[in-house]
């Protein structure tokens, strides 16, 4: 059996599960959904201002060729898989023009950033979907800085290539570095998604897939990427002996959770989900979709070393880049020693406080993550399936918090459109709930009007069902 240097069993403590459960408390259960079907407040407007960066994109079907002797047929932004990096200085005015050239509807969504309610890209719920034809315009403000991305939010898509890269830079950065690189780890679908079946799931599942380490089914990956490469056929980050490399990991999966080490070299983590975070020294991180990590990596190793992505949750070989020293060049890659110092979320420290969450909250979220019984490929929030569930109703300005126990044996990363929450001492947008009755809570600030997606950031499990709507009344 192929070694990834992870222990599987030990997801529980690289997630830092055993230290979040502990931050549920006991705080009282004050009134939630049943409460009257208050009037809707009305969403914060979108920035009129002139842009200071406009950008054009076009979503369109292509060729990709992740590896020399490998093609298939995928979606992309631009012509680009992953699509066009797109970066700005926090506080600058970003408008995005989408032309649809696709034969289905889509839209975008600005992974992690708190924009205002209508340009956020849910399909149905903050918008309409953008008709094959049509063109629609984002235009945000872009703060506060941060590693973010950008993805359709319709269906599958995510799966079929329709992602990208958004870096808002900081106009002071807490950490000093010489060099950047952007990482964009990723799930490889050589073909339509498809829909689980309502039978089979077990063994291969509906979809043709695998079974995961933890009970589910993903699709039939047939590799995993680094920035839209198979393994066969790494990036090469360059650098030089002295400098600090920021290297910004994004996963951008569908329905993988990855670990990450560097050969040769510590990595100190600076950011989380795109928020400072107290610099803290390891040698690998996990990261479920969605999430986000920063490290500064201090070149002082000379020679040629993988950067390598293994799927806790399948059995394809590892994603790899490389690193290579200008001194070193042509040598064959080294691969990375075992995990032994992964970062858990205790670990993390966030630089600045997040506003109007401190003392006990307002209202609170006592949920469960579950899976449908029988064969049916089923995943719900408190027994509840979207869309038919009952928004979770919530008054501005308020501090809320929500309390999820994974009653399920399947991790899952848990997104919130349109805040940042206080996770321990960390501040984040998606956070991995461990399964086996794993347990974490999260506390944020009523401050942006709107209906707003929460769920799973497996593409499979909300399409599944595993998502509510949050709405803001009055």
């Amino acid at each position: 059996m192929r070694s990834t240097g992870f222990s599987r069993r030990r997801l529980l403590q690289l997630t830092g599960a055993t230290t979040l459960g502990s931050l549920a408390g006991c705080a009282g259960q004050l009134p939630g959904t049943h409460d009257g079907e208050g009037r809707e407040v009305k969403p914060r407007s979108t920035v009129t201002a002139e842009p200071d960066t406009s950008v054009n994109l076009t979503a369109a079907s292509g060729t990709i060729r992740p590896a020399p002797d490998t093609s298939t047929a995928n979606w992309m932004y631009e012509g680009q898989f992953p699509g066009p990096e797109l970066r700005v200085q926090e506080g600058d005015v970003l408008s995005v023009e989408l032309t649809n050239d696709l034969q289905e509807e889509t839209t975008i969504h600005w992974h992690g950033v708190p924009v205002p309610n209508p340009v956020d890209g849910v399909p149905n719920v903050t918008q309409d979907p953008i008709a094959s034809g049509d063109t629609f315009t984002y235009t945000f403000r872009a703060e506060p800085a941060g590693t973010y991305f950008y993805h359709s939010h319709v269906g599958l898509q995510l799966d079929r290539g329709l992602l990208g890269p958004l870096i808002v830079e900081e106009r002071n950065p807490h950490v000093e570095y010489d060099r950047e690189y952007v990482v964009i780890v990723d799930d490889y679908l050589p073909g339509e998604p498809e829909h689980p079946s309502d039978g089979g799931m077990g063994g291969g599942g509906g979809m043709g897939g695998r079974g995961g380490m933890m009970g589910d089914v993903r699709p039939p990956y047939e590799g995993l990427l680094i920035n839209g490469r198979l393994p066969e056929n790494p990036q090469t980050f360059d650098v030089t002996e002295g400098e600090r490399i920021r290297f910004r990991f994004v996963n951008a999966a569908s329905a993988t959770v990855f670990g990450v080490r560097i050969a040769g070299h510590e990595m100190t983590v600076t950011h989380a989900d795109g928020r400072p975070v107290e610099p803290v020294d390891v040698d690998s991180f996990v990261f479920g979709a969605g999430e986000r990590y920063d490290a500064v990596v201090e070149a002082t190793n000379p020679g040629t070393w993988a950067v390598q992505a293994d799927a806790l949750d399948g059995n394809e070989p590892p994603a790899r880049a490389v690193v290579e020293y200008e001194s070193a060049a042509g040598e064959s890659p080294q691969p990375p020693s075992a995990a032994s110092n992964q970062l858990q979320y205790g670990d993390l420290r966030a630089i600045s406080s997040l506003d109007g969450v401190s003392g006990d909250p307002d209202r609170t979220f006592d949920l469960t993550l579950s899976r449908g019984s029988g064969q049916s490929y089923i995943w719900m929030i408190d027994g509840q399936v979207y869309p038919d569930a009952d928004p979770f109703q919530i008054r501005p300005e308020e501090h809320v918090r929500i309390r999820m126990t994974n009653q399920s044996p399947v991790v899952h990363p848990m997104h919130l459109h349109g805040h940042f929450f206080k996770v321990g001492n960390a501040i984040k947008d998606t956070v991995l709930v461990p399964g086996h009755m794993g347990q974490v809570t999260i506390d944020f600030h009523a401050d942006n009007p709107g209906r707003w997606l929460f769920h799973c950031h497996n593409l499979y499990h909300l399409d599944a069902g595993m998502a509510r709507i949050v709405k803001y009344v009055e």
